[in-house]
């Protein structure tokens, strides 16, 4: 885990309103069919220079809350006939966890070690629950940066 600056970016994608307690079940879990519907639809018409980014934002409070979730990217043009919503990442101080395995079992671990080290009472930072996010930067390994005070 490290300390970042991170500068503002747009991000444009599929999007879902979603909470951690659906997310826990299968029958109702939406993330895994947001992404299962990001692959199939865009992953092979992305620039190879693209950067594809799963943002959590809209937070209704806190872990326990609804938000929503853009998987997308941030090369995406302007293709006729498709609608993405945008999603702005917040200029500030971010936590990043990076991780290395299979996916999506590694992201859905390093969440895990995300809501883990949160709720330790001796937790040094604050989550801000304004926009977090996963960037994947190989087949196999993800960053996962979550705002903070």
């Amino acid at each position: 885990m490290e300390l970042v600056k991170v500068a503002a970016k747009e991000i444009q994608g599929l999007s879902i309103r979603t909470n951690n307690a659906d997310e826990m079940v299968p029958e109702t879990a939406k993330i895994g069919l947001l992404w299962q519907e990001f692959h199939e639809e865009f992953a092979a018409i992305l620039s190879d220079d693209a950067t594809v980014y799963g943002v959590y934002f809209d937070y209704e409070s806190d872990a326990s809350g609804d938000f929503s979730v853009v998987a997308g990217s941030d090369m995406f043009e302007d293709w006729e006939g498709v609608s993405l919503q945008p999603v702005h990442i917040e200029a500030g101080n971010y936590l990043m966890f990076s991780a290395q395995g299979d996916m999506p079992q590694v992201v859905i671990e390093v969440w895990q070690q995300i809501w883990a080290y949160f709720s330790a009472a001796d937790c040094p930072h604050r989550r801000l629950y304004r926009t977090d996010f996963e960037r994947y930067i190989t087949a196999d390994k993800v960053q996962v940066y979550i705002g903070v005070q």
